[in-house]
């Protein structure tokens, strides 16, 4: 199974016995929207809601960290999830969402992980058929191991402020970026990493929501100023539309670093750096 797959692709695939469809949809706090009562309301027939917003460490002080190895196998079990199954992550979310989802079942093991390009408005849009009501899946034991994905924490971000060893790309929009729009969480500073570039996600992504061909997706980056033949690591606003940046530069065969607590662990730290204006 590739690593995007299209609508068109799932509809033929949808009820195999190896495929659990995953509504990863998550929103920010501001588009006063409920993911769960969406997914109640509307779904890829068979799909499970992942509740990714709850996919996480409550007792980690980074901000949305990853859950616990335990923590993960848990929600897996609950979803009926087991190593060898192939699973399609899907979202109806401003943030493409799927893409953090994608990143998590990686770090924990899971190998046969898709995204559905252009999600369930493009699954929609194309009048496929859809479902209401809750998911209803039956628990298995889920043991994970091993794993891909790399993690970056503050001090390895402030320490490459000198070493520059990896390229940053701050996936947040422009004025975020620069510093013009205030964050909207309270005691999160303005402004941006030292050092870093600004690629806003959706410079890697078509208007319908689907992701851009591979030499569109290069020539993204080149045009933020980072050099794709070199190390990078993501950064957001709290590591989800980073994790598009990464999905996408996984379609190019590019790994990536991930800074997992990005500007919500970075802003709210008045010992950081900050910087404002675009990037030099």
């Amino acid at each position: 199974m590739q690593s995007l797959v299209s609508t068109q692709w799932l509809a033929e695939e949808l009820g195999a016995a190896d495929l659990i469809v995953l509504d990863a949809s998550a929103h920010l706090p501001s588009a006063q929207r409920d993911a769960g009562h969406e997914f109640a309301e509307a779904h890829i027939p068979g799909a499970r809601f992942l509740a990714l917003k709850s996919l996480t460490n409550p007792d980690d002080p980074v901000p949305s960290a990853p859950p616990t190895r335990a923590q993960f196998d848990a929600r897996m079990s609950a979803l009926g999830v087991s190593p060898d199954t192939r699973v399609v992550l899907y979202d109806n979310s401003a943030l493409r969402s799927s893409a953090r989802a994608w990143f998590l079942l990686r770090l924990f093991g899971l190998q046969n992980i898709a995204i559905l390009d252009g999600g369930l408005s493009k699954w929609i849009a194309e009048d496929r058929a859809v479902e209401s009501g809750e998911s209803h899946c039956r628990a298995t034991e889920h043991r994970s191991t091993g794993g891909e994905g790399l993690i970056r924490m503050k001090a390895e971000m402030l320490a490459n402020i000198d070493t520059q060893v990896e390229q940053v790309v701050d996936a947040r929009g422009a004025a975020r970026f620069t510093g013009e729009e205030g964050d909207f969480r309270s005691g999160v500073a303005s402004g941006h990493i030292p050092g870093s570039r600004n690629l806003p996600f959706g410079a890697v992504l078509n208007s319908d929501g689907t992701f851009k061909n591979a030499a569109e997706i290069r020539a993204a980056f080149a045009e933020a100023g980072i050099d794709i033949d070199k190390p990078i690591a993501t950064t957001c606003g709290s590591g989800i539309t980073a994790s598009v940046l990464l999905f996408a530069l996984h379609l190019i065969g590019k790994d990536a670093a991930l800074y997992d607590g990005s500007w919500s662990d970075w802003g709210s730290d008045p010992d950081m750096p900050v910087e404002t204006g675009p990037a030099v």
